[in-house]
Parts: C-alpha cells; structure tokens; sequence
C-alpha cells in the first residue's frame, strides 16, 4: 500500500514545488524586469502620496473633474469585487433602476439604472432634452434631482416617465463594463463633459479640450481596441494646469 502511494506523494510534492513556487516566483521576476510599473500595479503618485492606479478605475463625481464610467464592482471600483451587473439588454431594472428601504424604513436607490444616468448626464452636461414631466416634479427639497422619484417614475406601469436627449449620448457613460474597474472613457464622452469642468475650473473648453486630446491614448499598435483617455491620469493633469482655489 505504502509502496503504491510512494510515487503519486512524490509527483504531487514535485508538481506543487514546481507550479506552486518555481513557476510562479518565475513569473513575478521576469513581470518586473520586463514590465516593471505594471509588475507594481501601476500606481500613480502625487506629492509622494499614492492616489490610484492607472489601471483600475475610481469614483469622480465633483464637477471639476471628468467622470468615469458606471461600475458594477461591489459598491462601485473595487478591485477584490471586479464584475458586471449581469443583467440582460432587455432588464427593466438596468433600463429604469430599482429602489429599497433601509434599515430605517427610508426609501432608497438599489440600483439606478440607465435612464436615471442619462438624466444626470444630460443635466451635468448641458444636453438639451425633451421629458413627458418637467423635471422640477423630482427635485427634492434642497433642489437636486431626487433619484428615488425618478426610479419610481420610469417605473410607473400606467403613465411611465419619458425622457430623451436630443444628443447622443456615448454608451460608455450610462453603462458600466464587465469587469467594472475600465480606468478609460472614450473621447466623445471626455469630449462633452468638458464644458463642465472647464466652467468649474475657469477654464475655456478649448484649453480643456486641448488637455482632453493630449491624454486621448490611440488604439495599441494602431488596430486593437479603442481610442480612449485614462480618467484618474486626466484629472491629475488637470489639478496641476488648471488648480481649484477651495
């Protein structure tokens, strides 16, 4: 028996040194001699303080930076909880959101979904529109967009709300990506959000814009992928050229 289980104890000690320590050891040296910044995470600094990764992306949501897109991953770019939300084209939750109540018996958003972004774009952005209810019927108190009324407003089975931007809208900023961490948005999103951070930061759009194309990376090699601007890589450009006094 003893003499059976010899050479099948041996084999697993061999291929877990093997696959377990030397390849992977392997691997980790050859990663940071070749591709050394990527090796370490890709991690940007500013003023000797680490503030992101340029390949992971993270929430922006004040008006002097450029919004990333929507993320799926946990409660939103978290790089141990990557994914998507899985839900079909067809979803009525991804098209018109769903709302919860708390622990406090409030209602609150569960999911926004891509009507209520669009809105949010639209307004953030400056996009003319057409909507069945003037959006003054949503604003809550302090007058910002209420987004449980919207939710619950695209979601009426009788009379549901209406909206739509007389501009397209690029897919990327009301939809998230599958892993939910693209640190990317693509230029004709960039593009419009411009005017926004321009107007916060005292900018013109030109000089912006002109920011926008310098950090607008081509697709690899000239044929794979998308063109595309870093979101984190921009908004740093940003502060350093164009600082907002607070």
């Amino acid at each position: 028996m003893i003499k059976e289980l010899g050479p099948g104890f041996r084999l697993t000690l061999a291929l877990t040194i093997l696959t377990g320590l030397l390849y992977p050891a392997v691997m980790t040296g050859l990663s940071e001699l070749i591709f050394p910044r990527q090796a370490k995470g890709s991690l940007v600094s500013v003023d000797g303080k680490i503030v992101g990764s340029s390949l992971i992306g993270q929430s922006f949501t004040r008006p002097e930076y450029f919004h990333p897109r929507p993320s799926a991953a946990g409660s939103g770019y978290d790089a141990t909880n990557s994914g998507g939300t899985n839900l079909g084209p067809t979803s009525a939750k991804l098209l018109h959101g769903t709302t919860k109540m708390d622990d406090k018996g409030n209602e609150i958003v569960d999911f926004d979904g891509i009507d209520d972004r669009i809105v949010h774009y639209c307004i953030d952005n400056g996009i003319p529109y057409t909507s069945s209810v003037p959006l003054d019927h949503f604003m809550d108190s302090h007058g910002q967009l209420d987004d449980v009324k919207l939710i619950k407003a695209f979601n009426d089975d009788k009379a549901p709300l209406i909206f739509t931007p007389k501009e397209e809208i690029p897919s990327d900023a009301v939809t998230g990506s599958a892993s939910g961490l693209d640190p990317q948005i693509s230029p004709a999103n960039a593009e419009i959000q411009a005017a926004h951070v321009a107007k916060a930061r005292g900018a013109s759009v030109d000089q912006v814009k002109q920011l926008v194309s310098q950090f607008t990376q081509r697709a690899d090699w000239g044929f794979l992928g998308e063109p595309r601007v870093n979101v984190l890589m921009l908004n740093i450009a940003l502060d350093r050229k164009f600082p907002v006094s607070r």
